[in-house]
């Protein structure tokens, strides 16, 4: 973390908060996307920002935009498969296999 930006502890994330990572767009490459990879990025994107009960909430929201938790990236791997080594990822992949 840079010296100049404060740790912010307890930040409140209500649902128009949470909802608002279901339209993020994943940067363009020279490439054409591949299916999916809109997808995929939105659910690292909320992984990577969000503690264990708000990304649940995004979940909920994420699947009921009728999109897959078990969607894959551009090798083949769901963000469970991806994030197994984090160590702090166990919550995260409970949340996906539970959906």
């Amino acid at each position: 973390m840079r010296k100049d930006k404060q740790k912010v502890l307890d930040e409140v994330w209500d649902d128009d908060r949470v909802k608002s990572f279901l339209g993020k767009t994943a940067p363009r490459q020279s490439a054409a996307p591949l299916p999916g990879d809109e997808d995929f990025y939105v659910l690292r994107h909320a992984y990577q920002s969000m503690r264990p009960g708000d990304f649940e909430r995004f979940l909920r929201f994420y699947v009921e935009q009728g999109r897959d938790v078990c969607v894959k990236d551009g090798q083949g791997r769901t963000l469970a498969d991806v994030i197994a080594s984090h160590s702090k990822a166990g919550p995260f992949i409970e949340l996906l296999n539970a959906h």
